[in-house]
């Protein structure tokens, strides 16, 4: 299980596990509670890699992340914290 601490969004963490480069959950802590529970079961069974194409750089209104942009950000420090390891 994986935690990221989001910024500059209404939710304030997401938990989410991933097995073969595939995501297997997601859990919005915070946010927009519809928004959030379809955006998490939208992702499951995703490759990482599109899930970060599809979400990356998406804002929120006048913000400049959303919900989705944080997963993305937490995608991409989860893949390269497993590069490293």
């Amino acid at each position: 299980m994986e935690r990221f601490l989001t910024h500059g969004t209404c939710s304030m963490e997401i938990v989410f596990d991933v097995s073969d480069d595939v995501i297997q959950n997601v859990e919005f802590v915070g946010g927009c509670s519809g928004n959030t529970q379809g955006i998490s079961r939208l992702l499951k069974g995703m490759k990482v890699d599109d899930a970060i194409e599809r979400l990356d750089g998406i804002r929120c209104g006048f913000r400049a992340t959303s919900c989705p942009d944080q997963f993305a950000k937490a995608l991409k420090e989860y893949k390269k914290k497993n590069a490293a390891g």
